[in-house]
């Protein structure tokens, strides 16, 4: 009896020193915090759509003049996966209406942070006379990989759709 007393406060006292790792750098789920939404920049006179810079180059896939992609309605969930030589950025959107598909994550700035922000539009082909449909069937799921190099000097991942923009910082 006197054993077991021991042996369950001794294994107490080690599991309540594992609770700094929650909070620890080393971490994974640490490493960025959770996304956060804000409603989309309004158009001026000057930039009538700030949501949608000029795109131009033939290496770049994401940039290709031929692409018909327009950007989708909402970002619901953004979350960064670590991986070896860097990172996932995953995005998971809701389009106005089913059919859409050739969905990308389309670099703002040309996949290099400006001021510690790396930021990307979410757009895909959207057929005009699909139905709306269930929302499972609007649901569309991307993912980008980004270097460790990249990601190194980014302190912020900002993604924007049509009607929000959704940000993840770094801890």
């Amino acid at each position: 009896m006197r054993r077991l007393a021991i042996l369950l406060v001794l294994s107490s006292m080690v599991l309540g020193a594992c609770g700094g790792w929650r909070d620890s750098r080393a971490n994974p789920s640490n490493w960025f915090g959770k996304s956060r939404s804000a409603p989309a920049p309004v158009a001026t006179a000057e930039n009538p759509n700030p949501l949608i810079p000029e795109r131009v180059g033939i290496f770049n896939p994401d940039k290709r003049e031929n692409y018909e992609g327009t950007m989708l309605r909402e970002i619901t969930d953004v979350v960064i996966e670590r991986t070896n030589s860097g990172g996932i950025i995953r995005v998971t959107g809701m389009s106005a209406q089913q059919g859409q598909h050739d969905v990308r994550l389309v670099s703002d700035n040309d996949d290099e942070p400006v001021d510690g922000v790396l930021s990307y539009t979410l757009m895909a082909v959207q057929p005009n006379d699909q139905g709306i449909g269930s929302k499972s069937g609007r649901t569309v799921r991307v993912g980008k990989f980004v270097s460790s190099q990249v990601l190194a000097r980014t302190d912020t991942v900002r993604i924007v759709a049509e009607i929000n923009v959704r940000t993840t910082k770094r801890r």
